[in-house]
């Protein structure tokens, strides 16, 4: 009995020291979560908006001006160039229907028009066609909301589904407001 006590008492021992230096060795070494890789979006995005396929570059052209023309420089009044009448919106903070979209950015979100520029701004990083769909990724900064310090980017996605020339669905990782 004496010699399992002593027995018990060295393996207690030996696993709070073992707790220990884990504890320790977690607090000093960084986590995973600041070991991440930054995303980055790539050095000319416009590139990434062509195929050789004719049918996938025409639907790339169309996300392209979606992105370049309406969501970078504003121009909602283009809308229906780029987007169906019924246009089906799987973001959860906008209506679908042409109308619907153009209402969310316009009268919700406030967008004001600046001048279209000649090549796209916004960083982009990768664009992904296949059939009918096009996805287009996008770095997405995360910062603490009290003091704006960048805590880790991760990525943002938008996808629409091309239909006569034009986006007929989309779809985002946007979660309610």
């Amino acid at each position: 009995m004496k010699k399992q006590l002593h027995k018990f008492k060295k393996n207690l021992i030996s696993g709070a020291m073992i707790t220990l230096a884990f504890t320790t060795l977690s607090v000093v070494l960084p986590s995973s979560s600041h070991a991440q890789e930054p995303v980055a979006g790539v050095e000319n995005p416009d590139l990434l908006f062509t195929s050789s396929d004719p049918k996938l570059h025409a639907n790339k052209q169309v996300v392209y001006h979606i992105v370049k023309d309406l969501l970078e420089a504003g121009h909602w009044e283009l809308a229906d160039k780029y987007l169906s009448k019924r246009y089906l919106q799987h973001n959860p903070n906008a209506a679908s229907g042409l109308d619907g979209v153009v209402r969310y950015f316009v009268e919700v979100r406030k967008v004001q028009a600046t001048p279209i520029p000649e090549k796209m701004t916004k960083p982009v990083v990768a664009v992904i066609a296949e059939g009918d769909l096009v996805t287009v990724m996008y770095p997405l900064p995360v910062r603490d909301k009290t003091t704006n310090k960048l805590l880790y980017t991760t990525t943002w996605f938008d996808t629409w589904r091309i239909v006569d020339g034009k986006a007929d669905e989309h779809w985002d990782s946007a979660l309610k407001n």
